[in-house]
């Protein structure tokens, strides 16, 4: 399958901060906009996140806790247990970002599209995507603090101030202005989502540029990369395994299993690579490099599932969920 063009253009970015980083004033103003970036970002999700909608999903709420316990307890157990793994495949550097990998929220868009080639329950997927974003401002820089310890930046007021003010608050000030500002949002999806993007390689180039200054490509080899994809693979697969049989075992319908298992074995880039660069600061460059590539081979793979679901019998009425799916529009997306 094609490499996704956005995964190209980060793949580009990083080659572009490896060949002509920021350096002086020019690295100061490229983590001055990318501050800025990161907090618009944050702004624009809490904006297009329709409170109403989310609310109306809490009926649901059997499927969302299941994926919520995918994305943040499942995964990062996972996470963890590879560090057995150091350093016979991984490097600790490589691991830590590993591990920050499983402790992003989920995908929304991918998700949903995914959700709905394979005719599974598409406002389960907008929802499940929407809490889990909502949930992983709080709880990913929380349990980074915890299970990284000083290599994520630790937990001092210093990083807290950090998440607060570049996370949280433009996050919680685009809901508040939503009631005024949705509208506009909505009509200008495309532009804005252009302008989401673009932030994102901001900040990319930037964490990169610092990673240039520290020697990241001395600490990185193609044996060990070569490593990261295998184990990535594996915790893809695990994931995706889990969440279809374990879906199935409690007792959810066909619909409700896609949905969960697209949901919940899939994590953020867009949410991820901001994150990463308040919390890991210089050090993000190592820190993201798992995700990226753990982004396209989620998206890879899941294509797959999605058209070989697509073909799936449908099920008899008595085999679906006995669970009430929400009424959520799907224009009500949350992120990008």
């Amino acid at each position: 399958m094609p490499i996704d063009p956005y995964i190209a253009l980060l793949l580009g970015t990083v080659g572009l901060a490896a060949l002509l980083p920021a350096r002086g004033a020019a690295a100061d103003v490229a983590s001055g906009a990318s501050t800025a970036a990161i907090a618009f970002l944050f702004f624009l999700y809490g904006a297009r996140l329709s409170t109403r909608e989310a609310m109306d999903g809490l009926r649901h709420w059997r499927l969302h806790l299941t994926v919520l316990a995918c994305t943040f307890l499942v995964f990062p157990l996972l996470g963890l247990a590879a560090r057995g793994l150091v350093p016979a495949l991984l490097t600790q550097p490589l691991y830590q970002g590993l591990l920050f990998l499983t402790l992003v929220p989920s995908t929304i868009q991918s998700s949903i599209a995914f959700t709905s080639i394979a005719r599974g329950n598409v406002p389960a997927a907008i929802c499940a995507g929407s809490f889990s974003s909502l949930v992983g401002i709080v709880v990913t820089p929380l349990l980074a603090s915890v299970l990284l310890g000083n290599s994520g930046g630790g937990f001092s007021a210093d990083s807290l101030l950090k998440i607060v003010l570049q996370l949280l608050v433009p996050f919680l000030a685009g809901q508040l202005l939503r009631r005024w500002i949705g509208g506009f949002v909505a009509r200008h999806k495309k532009v804005l989502g252009l302008v989401d993007r673009g932030s994102i390689l901001l900040v990319v180039y930037t964490a990169f540029s610092e990673g240039m200054a520290q020697g990241i490509w001395h600490q990185v080899s193609v044996p060990r990369l070569g490593a990261l994809l295998l184990v990535e693979a594996v915790l893809l697969a695990v994931m995706l395994a889990l969440t279809w049989y374990g879906a199935r075992a409690l007792g959810f319908g066909r619909g409700d299993r896609i949905a969960i298992q697209f949901a919940g074995s899939k994590k953020s880039l867009a949410s991820g690579l901001p994150m990463a660069s308040v919390l890991f600061g210089a050090h993000a460059s190592l820190a993201v490099l798992p995700l990226m590539l753990f982004h396209q081979m989620q998206l890879m793979v899941c294509a797959v599932i999605a058209k070989r679901r697509a073909h799936d019998p449908e099920e008899p009425p008595a085999a679906q969920a006995q669970v009430p799916r929400p009424r959520v529009r799907p224009d009500g997306d949350s992120a990008p």
